[in-house]
C-alpha cells in the first residue's frame, strides 16, 4: 500500500468514481487517467504503468496460488499469459484475493488456446470448488445414524440441509483423476483413465476431501444439493443411469459430510 501511495498522487474526485480507474489499471491500451497526476501535477505515465503492472501481477498471483493444479498442467507461462487476458477481461469484485478468479473455468472453456485441453475447465472447477470449501463456515455434519429416524415411508420425501463446505462437479472427462495427480509434487505419469469423473468435494473436518462419485451419484447428490427431497434424486439418478446404486451412493454422502442436517 505504500509503495503505491507513493507511486500516484489521485484528485479527491478519483476516490468517487473508482470506475474511471480500474479499465484503466487492467488495460495497457488506455491512456492514464486524468486524475492522476505525479508530484506537482506533474504527467504520471511511467509511475501509473508501474502501478498497473503491480497490480495485474498480483491478480495473477492470487490466480497461480488458487489453481496450482491447472498450472502445472499448462505449465507456468502458459498460465500466467492466460491469466493476464482473464485478468484484463475480469476485474476483481470482491476486497478478499481468494474470492478472484471465480469465472476462470468458464474462461478457460472458451479461450483460444485451450481448446486442446478440453478438460483443463473442469479441472479448474474443482480447484475452485477445493477453494470455496477451505474457506467455507464450520457446521457438524449428518449423522450416518440421523435417516434410522425417519420411518421408511417418509424417506423419500426427505430433503438435506447442504453442508457449506459440499459441491459436485460434474465432468465429461476423468477430471478428478487429472486434478488428484496433478495437485500433487510428485512426478506424473501417463493417465489411463478415459471414463467421464464427477467429484464430490467436502471439508467435514480440518481438511478438504475430493472423492470421485459412483455412477449417477452426481446427479443424486446435485439434486439434493438443490434441495430435491430424497426420492425424486434417487428417481433422476436412476432414469440417467441404469448403473445407479442408492444405497452406495447414500454411504458415500455421509461418509463425505456432504449434508449438515435433514428436514
Amino acid at each position: 500500500m505504500r509503495a503505491a501511495r507513493d507511486a500516484l498522487c489521485a484528485t479527491a474526485d478519483d476516490l468517487g468514481y473508482p470506475e474511471r480507474l480500474v479499465p484503466a489499471l487492467l488495460d495497457p491500451g488506455r491512456a492514464t487517467p486524468t486524475v492522476v497526476a505525479g508530484p506537482m501535477g506533474k504527467a504520471a505515465d511511467k509511475r501509473f504503468d508501474i502501478y498497473r503492472n503491480n497490480v495485474t501481477v498480483s491478480l495473477i498471483d492470487a490466480l497461480a496460488a488458487a489453481f496450482p493444479a491447472t498450472m502445472r498442467i499448462t505449465g507456468e507461462t502458459f498460465f500466467r499469459a492466460m491469466a493476464r487476458f482473464y485478468v484484463r477481461e475480469t476485474p476483481p469484485t470482491s476486497p478478499l484475493l481468494f474470492e478472484y478468479g471465480r469465472d476462470l473455468p468458464a474462461f478457460i472453456e472458451r479461450y483460444e488456446y485451450a481448446q486442446s485441453m478440453p478438460w483443463l475447465a473442469d479441472v479448474a472447477r474443482i480447484e475452485r470448488a477445493w477453494l470455496d470449501a477451505y474457506h467455507a463456515a464450520d457446521a457438524p455434519v449428518l449423522s450416518p445414524h440421523a435417516l434410522t429416524s425417519f420411518p421408511a415411508d417418509a424417506l423419500a420425501d426427505t430433503v438435506f440441509e447442504t453442508h457449506p463446505s459440499a459441491h459436485v462437479v460434474r465432468s465429461a472427462y476423468p477430471a478428478v483423476t487429472i486434478f488428484s495427480v496433478n495437485r500433487d509434487s510428485g512426478p506424473v505419469g501417463r493417465i489411463e483413465a478415459r471414463e467421464p469423473e464427477s467429484a464430490l468435494i467436502t471439508r467435514p473436518a480440518l481438511d478438504v476431501e475430493v472423492r470421485r462419485l459412483p455412477p449417477g451419484a452426481d446427479v443424486f447428490l446435485g439434486n439434493l444439493l438443490s434441495a430435491e427431497p430424497l426420492g425424486s434424486a434417487a428417481a433422476a439418478a436412476s432414469a440417467h443411469c441404469p448403473e445407479f446404486d442408492l444405497a452406495t451412493a447414500i454411504a458415500v454422502m455421509l461418509e463425505a459430510g456432504a449434508f449438515a442436517a435433514v428436514r
